[in-house]
C-alpha cells in the first residue's frame, strides 16, 4: 500500500519536479541545442547538461527526497539498504511521471520551428536505434556497468562518513563521465523513468527496445546495492 502522508506527497511532488528537470535538461540540450548549426554542444554538452540537471537539483531537493530523479537508483538505494521498501512504488510513478512532463514540454518546444525533424528525440536504443551501430550485448554490458557504477558513487558519496555537502558535485560529475563513454553506444540511459519519457515520443523502434532499459539498469543498480553492503564499513 502506498504512503500518503503530507511528507511523503512532498517527496513524491520533489522527484517530480526533478525528473522532469533532467529530461528537460538533459534530453532537451540534445534534441535542441547538440547539433544547432555550427554552434553545436555536442556529446561534451549533453553530458554535461545531464550531470548538471543531477547536480543542481541535489541541492534544490536532496534534502527533501534524496533527489533519485530514476527508478534504477530508488531501487539500487533500496537493495543497499538506505531506502524503505514500502516507499518504492510511490517514487517509481512520481519518477516517471515526471519524465513525461519533461519530455511534453521538450517536444512542444520542439516542434515549434517549421520543418522540424525529432527522428529519435534522444531516445536509447541498440542496434541501428544506436548512435554508434552497437548491438544488443553491448548495450546491454554498457547499461548494466554503468549503472552499477552510478550507484557506487551513489552510495558512497552519500554514506553517512563520508564528507557532508559533496555528494551532489561527485554524482553530477559521474553522470557527466558515463555520458562521455556510453553517448555512442545507447544514447546513455541509466535511467528507466529518462529512457521511457523518450520512447513514448519517439515511438516505434524505440519504444520496442524499451524492455532493455528498464531490465539493464535496474540489474545494475541491484548489482550495486549488493556489493556496496558488503564493501561498506560496519557501523
Amino acid at each position: 500500500m502506498l504512503t500518503t502522508t503530507p511528507t511523503f506527497m512532498k517527496k513524491l511532488v520533489a522527484e517530480f519536479i526533478g525528473t522532469l528537470w533532467l529530461v528537460l535538461g538533459g534530453c532537451g540540450s540534445a534534441v535542441l541545442a547538440a547539433g544547432f548549426p555550427e554552434l553545436g554542444i555536442g556529446f561534451v554538452g549533453v553530458s554535461f547538461a545531464f550531470g548538471l540537471t543531477v547536480l543542481t537539483m541535489a541541492y534544490a531537493i536532496g534534502h527533501i527526497s534524496g533527489c533519485h530523479l530514476n527508478p534504477a537508483v530508488t531501487v539500487g538505494l533500496w537493495i543497499g539498504g538506505r531506502f524503505d521498501s514500502k516507499d518504492v512504488i510511490g517514487y517509481i510513478i512520481a519518477q516517471v511521471l515526471g519524465g513525461l512532463a519533461g519530455a511534453a514540454i521538450l517536444y512542444t518546444i520542439a516542434t515549434g520551428k517549421a520543418g522540424v525533424e525529432l527522428g529519435g528525440f534522444a531516445a536509447n536504443g541498440y542496434g541501428e536505434a544506436s548512435p554508434g551501430g552497437y548491438n544488443l550485448a553491448s548495450a546491454l554490458i554498457t547499461e548494466v556497468v554503468m549503472t552499477f557504477m552510478f550507484l557506487t558513487i551513489i552510495l558512497g558519496s552519500t554514506y553517512p562518513k563520508s564528507p557532508a555537502g559533496f555528494a551532489g558535485i561527485a554524482i553530477g560529475l559521474a553522470l557527466v563521465l558515463i555520458h562521455l563513454i556510453s553517448i555512442p553506444v545507447t544514447n546513455t540511459s541509466v535511467n528507466p523513468a529518462r529512457s521511457t519519457s523518450q520512447a513514448i515520443f519517439a515511438g516505434g523502434i524505440y519504444l520496442q527496445q524499451l524492455w532493455l532499459f528498464w531490465l539493464a539498469p535496474i540489474v545494475g543498480a541491484v548489482l550495486a546495492g549488493i556489493v556496496y553492503k558488503y564493501l561498506a564499513p560496519n557501523e
